[in-house]
């Protein structure tokens, strides 16, 4: 089934120098964690601790939308210990951060499989959803167990499922099935950690979005940087594939 009224999904109201929607590919928090001698996992721990603070600097910006990759559909073939390490602090998080999140406004939504979360998970997941679903603040997409070739392809199923006709099929009808159906394409996606990589994050979605590469590790992103972030990407000229007037 597919989420309606997605066709005006890229037409909320926005000053061009601020993004409306910014993704990021959390990376770092393994390394943050090793160059403190502490195990891994650790790591994953402060970064989940982080995303308050990064939701109130970026909401205060006037960023409407956020999704973070937590964890991607190929995180699975991680040491299986960290892997169990990163499903507990998820759930940890659901349960500890989920009602402060819904008190400041946050509406929550998770974007990914949900066939490998176990039903504990699932149940946390679910309460998060429906707890937060009609806040107006910012939405926090949460991209967990998330890939987007995935993505991709299980739309397509879904469009043959549901025996859409081919005269049907365009861009708004494809953006109606994805897991994003609910948000805007992102403005902004900003990489943590130095690593170049798009990590099968966001395909379909990130076609005219700006990129911004930091060496900074994920747990140590802060308000000032993101700033400076926001500064970089309202001084970029956007032309989705036009040029420049008089050029």
């Amino acid at each position: 089934m597919r989420v309606q009224a997605a066709s005006s999904k890229n037409s909320v109201p926005r000053d061009p120098k601020v993004p409306v929607h910014v993704a990021i590919i959390m990376d770092g928090n393994g390394r943050w964690a090793e160059k403190r001698g502490l195990p891994r996992i650790a790591g994953h721990k402060v970064g989940v601790d982080c995303i308050q603070g990064v939701l109130e600097a970026l909401s205060a910006k006037g960023v409407m939308f956020v999704t973070l990759y937590a964890f991607s559909t190929e995180n699975w073939n991680r040491p299986a210990t960290e892997v169990q390490g990163i499903l507990e602090i998820l759930y940890d998080a659901l349960q500890h951060q989920t009602q402060t999140l819904h008190d400041n406004n946050v509406r929550i939504v998770h974007i990914g499989k949900v066939d490998r979360l176990s039903s504990q998970l699932m149940e946390a997941v679910t309460h998060a959803q429906e707890l937060t679903k009609d806040n107006t603040g910012i939405t926090l997409n949460v991209a967990f167990d998330y890939g987007g070739r995935d993505e991709i392809l299980e739309a397509v199923r879904r469009i043959i499922h549901d025996g859409v006709s081919i005269e049907e099929v365009d861009e708004d009808l494809f953006n109606s099935y994805l897991f994003t159906a609910h948000s805007p394409d992102p403005d902004l996606i900003i990489r943590t950690g130095g690593e170049m990589r798009i990590s099968n994050f966001l395909l379909w979605q990130s076609a005219y979005s700006e990129y911004y590469h930091t060496s900074t590790l994920w747990p140590d992103l802060d308000a000032a940087e993101l700033e400076q972030v926001l500064e970089a990407f309202g001084n970029r000229e956007r032309r989705f594939g036009g040029i420049k007037p008089g050029a």
